[in-house]
């Protein structure tokens, strides 16, 4: 199946809207981006925006046998993955964001994990996960604390705007958050 390509009105008409969230009891790990972006919001579908690198990197990290594409993201259930945001609203980029946004938004992840228990939440972005969660010391990988028994771990946003990581990198050290959860 392939996804409609959203018109520029389509994309700006998103602000503010939301994705729904791929979220079942007991997953294996709960993936969590800062928010969706327009573009996704656009086409109802997590990572949907050209450019994002997050389906690459959950194939070349080992999490899926083949890249999957953002119209496949309720596929990640039957894996025992699934798909949420820190805050809700679609935004054309993340730092439009502000810490009390962010931090309201982490009282809602908590609750959302409170009732679905995941395993694994993987935050994916640092600078929103020492916001949201007041960790401003916080590195990449797993964390100290758990979050009601769910290992918490953070990856590096797969934003194609985030320059800091190419794709080898993103699947590296997801794979590291892999080999946690075999082990």
């Amino acid at each position: 199946m392939t996804l409609h390509k959203p018109t520029k009105d389509e994309i700006r008409a998103a602000a503010g809207k939301t994705v729904p969230d791929i979220i079942a009891p007991d997953l294996e790990v709960l993936f969590c981006g800062i928010n969706a972006s327009l573009y996704s919001a656009a086409v109802g579908h997590h990572f949907a925006r050209p450019g994002n690198r997050f389906w690459k990197t959950l194939h070349g990290a080992g999490f899926t046998e083949r890249s999957l594409t953002p119209d496949e993201d309720n596929h990640l259930l039957q894996l025992g993955y699934g798909l949420t945001n820190i805050v809700e609203r679609a935004t054309a980029r993340a730092d439009e964001l502000d810490a009390e946004e962010l931090k309201i938004g982490q009282q809602q992840l908590t609750a959302k994990i409170q009732h679905y228990q995941p395993r694994f939440l993987a935050v994916l972005g640092l600078g929103a996960y020492r916001t949201a969660f007041n960790q401003p010391q916080a590195g990449m990988g797993r964390q100290g604390d758990s979050l009601h028994g769910a290992v918490v771990w953070v990856l590096p946003n797969p934003s194609g705007l985030n320059a800091h990581y190419q794709l080898a990198d993103l699947q590296r050290v997801y794979r590291e958050l892999l080999t946690a959860i075999k082990a």
